[in-house]
């Protein structure tokens, strides 16, 4: 009977789960008996059973678990395979709906596999949509093509759903399991400056721990400086034979790069340097306490510098440099030989992961000494251990990623991941160990950016170059009476836009692709760029306070009116209306694909996608001129929602818009 009628397919197995919990309730001798054959009965239909659906998820992931019940009413025969897990996606364009489930296909090729009698992918699909349960969400499912089937989103759970979003005032975050996770970035080096090497991972990494943020997790922003090593020794013993009175008469220190270079030459070309370099290092290592005021120097100098280049990018971070963990190598070193991931090898000790990797991980050099393999083990070991992080994201330069990948087999090889690990709370999974690597910043030339002299383009005068071209631009805006700002205001807003220019130009692109850095093109007023979005920002905020200053119409306030009547009051009968509605409630699942794979460029997709949106919304609609009161009500809010959702976005990639322009 419930293979040929799909309604009973959907009925029977939940009536019989009701009445075994029912039955349940009234333990008589007579009632035992029965609730003993019905629990048997229900076992047999457990598989027909389908999952509960959770409406509160983001819209794809309720689309999806909607169609997941359907597959699995429609071929409980091919439960636990692939083919039944739901491929459901945004479709590409409107005439085909808002998502389209993409099984049908598979499941045909699958069923055939198996001498299954079936003739097409639309009688797959038409079984399918057959056992979808009825729902609020889904308007409209339609079989096309060979197999395809579209949904369209109810017009009214579109309208909820923005109430949800008038009333919190912005975007809502995924639903997730909150976690501890780390995320390594930036990571300079100290006493050399930051160059444009460094902008990648410093604003990729802040964007990620944004977006982890934003989510609820608790995220530590962790800056693995480079502060230790045989560097400090040649540069200790060029400061001592540079200034000899440095006790009495300490040095105003400002250019390290300087300082770095003399002491770097003197290393390569002078042996007796070299020898007594290295003493020092050892000197340095062993507590030296002439040493140590040096080396502090040269850290608090590094630092000061750093944090203006901090500062400018509003990036914050937690600094563990390499000579935090430094201490703890020689204990984990032990532990690893003892546990057989490390072994004496000529000498040294390494950890051989063959024949996945040819070269191994030295974790004790030859000589004896300790290297950056030694120092990145001493940190994952803390890091998951005794800081006990649910997930390590590591943000460097593509180049370092099969030494990261390196580190994190031998640290799951030593078990240190695994969920049962001292301290970590029952029914946690393993812990995660994650590269982000990017390309290169190169120039228009499709080479590395440099300067025209060859050498490294500092990040400070990169960041100062873009906010002031853009402040040049302004001024001229200003003269001619094309833009709100006053002249004591372009300073200040030079600086928000030209710097997020600099993080937009950089964060539209893939992390894993190189890019070419152009000035002209990242602050270009149109297309995808910042300069662009903040104009279509403003513009937004102008038709607000047009709205209530000319028809004392207050956005802020008939959003919360609207928010909560849950949507009520919002009209969506022009397609712009309902299709930027839909376009406002995707960031979510954006942000829970983001936070999974953290292919941050999707970010800016999202965003400069809205503003199009939105940009045709305004144009096809009008807003403040529509004729009607109540038209007029839900297009200001329509307005308010859209800037909600834009700041956020602005917030998750490190900018800051402008109210004005």
């Amino acid at each position: 009977l419930m293979e040929d009628q799909p309604t009973l397919r959907h009925q029977l197995p939940i009536a019989v789960a009701q009445a075994v919990e029912v039955l349940g309730e009234a333990p008589t001798p007579e009632i035992a008996a029965f609730a003993a054959d019905m629990g048997a009965f229900a076992a047999d239909l457990e598989p027909f059973l389908p999952p509960k659906v959770d409406l509160r998820g983001s819209l794809e992931s309720v689309m999806t678990m909607l169609m997941q019940v359907g597959l699995l009413l429609a071929y409980p025969e091919l439960k636990g395979d692939d083919v039944l897990v739901a491929a459901v996606q945004r479709s590409r364009s409107a005439k085909h709906g808002d998502y389209q489930c993409m099984n049908a296909m598979r499941i045909l090729k699958k069923l055939k596999a198996d001498g299954k009698d079936v003739q097409s992918g639309r009688e797959v699909a038409e079984r399918i949509k057959e056992n979808v349960p009825p729902n609020e969400v889904i308007a409209d499912l339609e079989v096309a093509g060979p197999g395809f089937i579209n949904l369209r989103v109810n017009t009214a759970f579109l309208r909820e759903r923005l109430g949800r979003l008038l009333l919190a005032e912005g975007p809502i975050p995924p639903r997730v399991e909150k976690q501890r996770i780390l995320v390594d970035f930036s990571s300079p080096n100290i006493a050399k400056e930051m160059h444009v090497g460094h902008l990648r991972s410093t604003i990729i990494g802040d964007t990620i721990c944004r977006l982890l943020e934003f989510c609820g997790h608790e995220v530590l922003r962790t800056n693995h400086v480079g502060d230790w090593g045989t560097q400090f020794g040649m540069l200790i013993k060029h400061i001592f034979e540079e200034y000899p009175d440095l006790e009495t008469n300490p040095p105003n220190i400002t250019d390290l790069t300087s300082l770095y270079q003399a002491a770097k030459k003197k290393f390569k070309e002078d042996d007796d340097f070299k020898t007594a370099a290295r003493e020092h290092v050892v000197l340095l290592q062993s507590g030296d306490e002439r040493c140590h005021r040096v080396w502090d120097l040269l850290r608090d100098i590094s630092r000061m510098e750093f944090n203006k280049v901090y500062t400018r990018l509003d990036v914050h971070l937690e600094e563990y440099g390499e000579s935090f963990y430094n201490p703890m190598i020689p204990g984990v070193v032990e532990e690893l030989q003892k546990s057989g991931t490390a072994e004496d090898f000529e000498g040294a000790v390494c950890i051989f992961q063959r024949p996945k990797y040819e070269i191994p991980l030295i974790v004790v050099k030859s000589d004896g000494g300790y290297g950056y393999d030694s120092t990145d083990m001493a940190a994952l070991s803390y890091r998951l251990r005794d800081l006990l992080c649910d997930r390590c994201i590591y943000v460097t330069d593509a180049g370092q990623a099969q030494h990261f990948y390196m580190c994190f087999d031998a640290a799951r090889k030593s078990g240190w991941t695994k969920a049962a690990i001292a301290g970590r709370e029952a029914g946690r999974a393993d812990a995660v160990l994650e590269h982000v690597g990017f390309g290169v910043v190169q120039g228009e030339d499709g080479k590395r950016f440099r300067t025209s002299e060859g050498e490294s383009v500092k990040l400070i005068d990169l960041l100062d170059a873009a906010k002031d071209r853009f402040a040049a631009g302004l001024r001229e805006r200003v003269a001619e009476g094309k833009s709100q700002l006053q002249e004591d205001e372009i300073d200040a807003a030079a600086a928000k836009v030209g710097y997020g220019a600099v993080k937009y130009f950089d964060l539209k692109n893939d992390p894993t692709t190189a890019y070419q850095f152009s000035y002209d093109r990242m602050l270009d007023p149109r297309g995808d760029t910042a300069v662009y979005l903040c104009y279509a920002y403003a513009r937004l905020q102008s038709i607000m306070r047009k709205g209530l200053a000319e028809k004392e119409k207050d956005a802020i306030a008939i959003g919360k009116e609207i928010g909560e009547a849950n949507g009520q009051g919002l009209i969506m009968e022009a397609p712009q209306e309902r299709a930027l509605v839909f376009e406002l409630l995707q960031l979510e699942d954006v942000v829970e694909k983001t936070v999974e794979d953290l292919r941050t460029h999707r970010i800016c997709e999202y965003l400069y996608n809205l503003s199009n949106v939105y940009t045709d919304f305004v144009t096809q609609c009008h807003v403040l001129n529509c004729g009607d009161d109540s038209l007029l009500r839900s297009r200001l809010v329509l307005c308010k929602a859209t800037g909600d959702v834009m700041k956020a976005c602005f917030h998750l990639l490190g900018m800051t818009p402008l109210e004005k322009m």
